[in-house]
């Protein structure tokens, strides 16, 4: 099936379908969405505004059944940053994107009056709908709603009330195999989605396929990515306690950020760590291994049911128990749970969201560890859009300036997640840098900082911490086009199986001959590319800098600062 570009502009209400230009055939994923909207929206608009454009972009290998190739990205200028953004997820909808023949759906304009519309994506292209029904609804009631009228039979991508608020914490929701939620997190982008009237996206590829130029030399190459992934020691460690493993090793570095950052160790550790997680699943019959798309061969997933026996959360992320956990100083776990459960339905991403609860906790809003107060929170006040949740659902940021704080832990406005950068100063330098604003998964330093994966570098010197960010980021930009999970990375810095095979499987999907040294070239023009946008909308190299208080507050144990002048800081850009 030929790829093609679906377009749908709400200003006129009609959709169209359109070949995809040669500038484009080459990217996918967030390559691809970084491109449209660096081609296609003005840097200076209004996130919420009619100029923006909301463009979803399944990756190279999206579609096929190459291992953990099921993530789905989504790009636009976002709300809570003011720069480019992309949020990638798992669920099934990338996979039927791309079995639909669609390279990349682009939704722009904004349509006039309150009607709210659905949107429906078949091979034939993108229709319109009015939807009523819906509107006000949780996430949960959403797919449940959808599943009976389509029958199980379509993917669903959809926002939660906090979108329909457009909350810059609001995120955009993937429906998993399971009828779950994964989401497109971080950046406000289910505001976007919010601001153009669209309540959910439906797919249904029908028969389609995606082709594959050489099917065998496809096969070969997938046997040989599955197995380098398979063998990692740290895919296994995924597998079997979630990547909430990372509690206690990361408590242990003293980079564990606790009571608003003041701290780097949380008492509370091992009562929220990925060990006790385990056992709790397994005493209460709940699944430890779990995938969040088709083809996952890591399955780092899980479903974290009550002291009763009832699914209370899936998909229980190291982020989110961090976050909600040692920064607000909560050590119950179903607190934590049932507290992941209402931001999914509300459709809030749970790192901006926890860390402004942090916050809020520090001016005073409530106590630290009152997890039973989060839970109310969230359903009281954010979920029914009250002036206190409005400030607490549009991030740390808008929590800091409301109470006048100063440690408030943000980059380009965007939360810091789970790693203080004075501890693990690699990822410091991923977090000033991102042309994204915060965000660990840009160039995930603690493989090599913590983990010792791809090499060793020591987390508290700073030799070689610009260079290791700068590397991470480039291929993560490459990775994040594939459409591939960000954790193939850890096999792909150690097996030199790995990288090779992806490539090869890319080869044989397309009938192409890339290089390493192409993909290389493209993780470096998609940087470029989102660096470019960030000036124009009138970003400067001195917004790639941490707060203050980070180079000013020693963080104990080991009482250090971030100690990086901002013309080491600008040495990244070199390349």
């Amino acid at each position: 099936m030929k790829d093609r570009i679906f377009r749908v502009n709400l200003n006129t209400l009609t959709t169209s379908v359109e070949d995809v230009p040669a500038a484009w055939a080459g990217h996918g994923g967030r390559g691809l969405t970084s491109t449209i909207v660096a081609a296609e929206v003005d840097p200076t608009c209004n996130p919420l505004g009619p100029k923006n454009k909301l463009v979803f972009a399944p990756g190279l290998l999206s579609g096929t059944v190459a291992a953990n190739s099921g993530r789905l990205s989504v790009g636009a200028k976002s709300p809570l940053t003011g720069t480019i953004k992309e949020a990638n997820a798992g669920g099934t909808s990338a996979q039927l994107l791309a079995r639909c023949g669609c390279k990349a759906l682009i939704i722009e304009g904004q349509p006039q009056g309150d009607t709210w519309y659905s949107i429906s994506i078949n091979q034939d292209g993108a229709s319109i709908s009015e939807e009523s029904e819906l509107i006000g609804k949780g996430n949960f009631a959403v797919v449940d709603t959808l599943s009976k009228r389509f029958d199980g039979k379509r993917g669903i991508i959809a926002i939660g009330p906090a979108g329909e608020m457009k909350m810059s914490s609001a995120n955009i929701s993937v429906m998993d195999p399971d009828g779950g939620i994964r989401s497109n997190g971080r950046g406000g982008l289910g505001a976007v989605m919010g601001s153009k009237h669209v309540k959910f996206i439906s797919i249904d590829p029908g028969d389609g396929k995606v082709e594959i130029a050489n099917p065998d030399a496809f096969k070969d190459a997938n046997r040989r990515f599955a197995k380098a992934l398979v063998d990692h020691p740290v895919s296994q460690a995924l597998g079997q306690y979630g990547t909430n493993v990372l509690v206690n090793i990361i408590n242990e570095s003293g980079g564990l950020p606790t009571r608003n950052f003041t701290q780097g160790q949380f008492d509370g550790h091992e009562k929220i760590s990925g060990e006790t997680m385990h056992d709790t699943i397994k005493e209460r019959g709940g699944k430890v291994k779990h995938n969040c798309h088709a083809g996952c061969v890591i399955q780092c997933s899980q479903v974290y049911n009550d002291a009763k026996g009832n699914k209370l959360t899936s998909g229980f992320e190291y982020e989110s128990i961090w976050a909600m956990g040692a920064d607000c100083c909560v050590d119950n776990l179903d607190h934590i749970a049932e507290a992941d459960q209402i931001m999914d339905d509300i459709g809030i991403d749970s790192i901006e969201t926890s860390v402004a609860f942090g916050v809020a906790m520090e001016a005073g809003v409530l106590e630290f560890g009152d997890g039973a107060g989060v839970c109310r929170i969230l359903k009281e006040e954010i979920g029914k859009g009250t002036a206190l949740g409005r400030i607490i659902g549009n991030g740390a940021g808008s929590v800091g300036k409301t109470y006048g704080l100063t440690r408030v832990p943000v980059v380009k406005n965007q939360a810091i997640p789970a790693y203080d950068p004075r501890a693990i100063k690699g990822i410091g330098i991923t977090y000033a840098t991102s042309t994204q604003g915060a965000d660990h998964t840009m160039g995930y330093t603690i493989a090599t900082n913590i983990l010792n994966v791809g090499g060793s570098c020591d987390p508290l010197s700073k030799e070689g911490q610009v260079e290791l960010s700068r590397n991470l980021q480039i291929a993560t930009a490459a990775i994040d086009s594939t459409g591939m999970c960000l954790f193939i990375a850890f096999a792909a810095l150690d097996n030199a199986e790995c990288l090779p095979a992806l490539i090869d499987l890319i080869n044989a999907r397309f009938g192409i001959n890339l290089t390493a040294d192409d993909v290389t070239n493209l993780g470096k023009h998609i940087l470029k590319t989102e660096r470019g946008f960030n000036e124009k909308a009138g970003f400067t190299n001195l917004d790639d800098r941490l707060p203050e208080f980070f180079y000013t507050e020693p963080v104990p144990p080991h009482n250090v600062v971030f100690d990086f002048t901002g013309e080491e800081i600008d040495t990244f850009w070199n390349f």
